[in-house]
């Protein structure tokens, strides 16, 4: 999901990363204030810019837009090691994305590489001060002022000296009014202490396995609303709330390579999330395929049939198609624009499609981790039906169009203090030539006798990838597999394999699907990408393609502890190379 690729070592730390930086903390007061009155701040000082900065006598053109979108979060942060809690943390922050545009829709300050431009950020009181609230945002707005007419020169200048562009479409879209005042999210009770002792208890699980040198437990609970004004009279109250559970853990082989593992369980308030013992169970099983994972043979390169689980799948059709149909891709002298020129035209074989839908919360039973109601540009969410019957139907539109877009299909989302762009929510892929997953495996052993290839490969988990997307690099893609098996054509049983990257092009790799599975599966995690990370989720039936090319990760060459971990007096015997079933 990261653009740029990374070192074995890196991609764990890269992990962590995310992980500890893209969630908040905080617990709140059952007390917890709704705040209609915040809304009125942003309201009211909006109202005063808009008309005070039309009435500026130096000749400087006004803003011919402005929006203000408020965050307010209470969050909570549970995390253990090894059986001990290293960190408790609540928290209560609000902070504002103010955004200023001038010139006009068609031309603008934001036009090209100076999106940035557009958007600063400041934090907001916590309490519902009107007075405060409306100075922080006043000296945001005449910062953001200051910073738009100065790169608005900068564009006029660039448009008179440099060559026509490909498109020329406007630089925002023209889009109705919206009006939804939700209730703000309601904070969670929660039994702290509770929850202290279950995450400590689960993060003890990993005391039992010796060759697990790194890992936590992490409990993050996040109820969030957010308030959004505009210019154009749009006013959104949108609350959203998630928990969610990450379990991480590392080993390392005898010959230097890292492993990891990683599992997310998630859901819209701690109360619906796994019961304990089903999550023990989980975690013994991550534990259980570490163990495997560092006495595993290293792969060789690789060329021939697979099958893909349906999470693996997921996370593949994430990386590999969705970027490519965000609608921001398909404009700009920089960009590959894989499929700008195949609307209409079949991308994937006709028995599959793809839609994108955001306004779906759960999937038999599994929360969605890409599920939301408005945008971050105070658009409505859509179904976006992409792929039908393998023909490209359109892209995911924010409010920055295109040749062949005009609108917004409520896709424009970012970080906070990041300009929103197209982004993906529930990417959901569907088939009508489905099979039993056995049905499949038989058909995988026949491609490898047809092709003549000893075995083929059965990817069972993916973890992530990146996906490049621009002209001055080759259009190809990388996921790092974490389970993979080879498959013999000659009825041995399967045998676990490490240090797999799948790599390839994207118009290659997705014309190979053979069939799918009858069953599909969901990936929930989170997506970095030049607007920031925001939680996304996939759900794709298992597939059967007939080529797949595969490379080795980078090997590493540190060596693994000399000593054994306190309290072990002799590291345990290897677990067997066995199948560990998948959760």
């Amino acid at each position: 999901m990261n653009r740029r690729p990374l070192s074995a070592a890196l991609r764990v730390s890269a992990v962590l990363l995310v992980l500890l930086l893209t969630i908040a903390f905080s617990n709140p007061p059952a007390s917890a204030q709704s705040s209609g009155a915040l809304m009125n701040a942003m309201t009211g000082e909006l109202h005063r810019a808009m008309t005070g900065l039309a009435k500026q006598k130096d000749g400087q053109p006004p803003p011919y837009y402005i929006s203000y979108s408020a965050h307010d979060q209470y969050s909570l942060n549970i995390m253990a090691e090894q059986g001990a809690i290293v960190s408790s943390d609540s928290s209560h922050d609000r902070a504002a994305d103010v955004v200023v545009r001038v010139g006009d829709p068609k031309l603008d300050n934001t036009h090209g590489t100076h999106r940035s431009s557009a958007i600063n950020t400041v934090p907001l009181p916590l309490s519902d001060d009107a007075g405060a609230v409306a100075r922080s945002l006043w000296w945001a707005t005449n910062r953001g002022y200051g910073n738009a007419l100065q790169t608005w020169l900068q564009v006029k200048t660039e448009t008179q000296v440099r060559a026509k562009e490909e498109d020329t479409s406007p630089d925002f879209s023209v889009e109705p009014a919206v009006s939804a005042q939700e209730k703000p999210a309601v904070p969670a009770k929660i039994d702290r202490g509770q929850w202290n002792d279950r995450i400590r208890a689960l993060s003890g699980v990993f005391h039992d396995y010796p060759h697990v040198y790194a890992s936590f437990v992490l409990l993050t609970n996040t109820d969030d609303t957010n308030y959004f004004v505009s210019s154009e009279d749009t006013h959104v109250t949108d609350p959203h709330q998630l928990a969610r559970i990450v379990v991480f853990a590392t080993t390392r082989a005898d010959d230097g390579m890292d492993l990891f593992r990683a599992q997310t369980f998630e859901a819209r308030t701690p109360a619906g999330l796994p019961a304990q013992a089903e999550l023990v169970t989980a975690i013994k099983q991550l534990a259980d395929s570490l163990e495997q994972l560092r006495n595993a043979p290293v792969t060789q390169p690789f060329d021939g049939p697979a099958i893909l689980s349906g999470r693996a799948a997921a996370v593949f059709f994430h990386e590999v198609l969705g970027h490519r149909l965000e609608g921001q891709r398909q404009r700009g002298n920089e960009e590959g624009q894989t499929f700008t020129r195949d609307l209409g035209k079949p991308i994937l074989p006709d028995f599959l499609s793809v839609a994108d839908d955001p306004t779906q919360a759960t999937f038999d039973g599994t929360y969605l981790s890409g599920y939301y109601t408005y945008d971050d540009e105070g658009q409505r969410a859509e179904r976006v039906q992409l792929i039908k019957n393998g023909v490209l139907q359109t892209f995911l539109m924010s409010r920055l169009p295109i040749a062949s877009f005009s609108t917004s299909n409520g896709h424009g989302r970012s970080q906070l203090g990041r300009m929103p762009t197209g982004r993906q929510g529930n990417l959901i892929v569907t088939s009508t030539h489905k099979v039993p997953e056995s049905e499949l495996r038989k058909m995988l052993i026949d491609e490898v006798k047809k092709q003549n290839k000893p075995y083929g490969l059965y990817f069972e988990d993916i973890s992530s990838g990146f996906a490049v997307t621009t002209r001055t690099s080759p259009q190809a893609f990388q996921v790092l597999p974490l389970i993979v098996y080879r498959v013999y054509a000659d009825g041995r049983p399967d045998e676990l394999v490490r240090g797999v990257s799948i790599v390839g092009t994207p118009q290659a790799a997705l014309k190979r699907i053979l069939a799918t599975g009858d069953k599909q599966e969901v990936f929930n995690g989170e997506c970095g990408a030049e607007s920031g990370s925001i939680p996304v989720s996939a759900i794709a039936p298992a597939m059967l393609v007939s080529e797949i090319e595969t490379q080795r990760q980078p090997q590493g060459t540190a060596r693994p502890p000399i000593l054994p971990p306190p309290g072990i007096n002799a590291i345990a015997k290897p677990a067997a190379n066995t199948k560990v079933e998948a959760n």
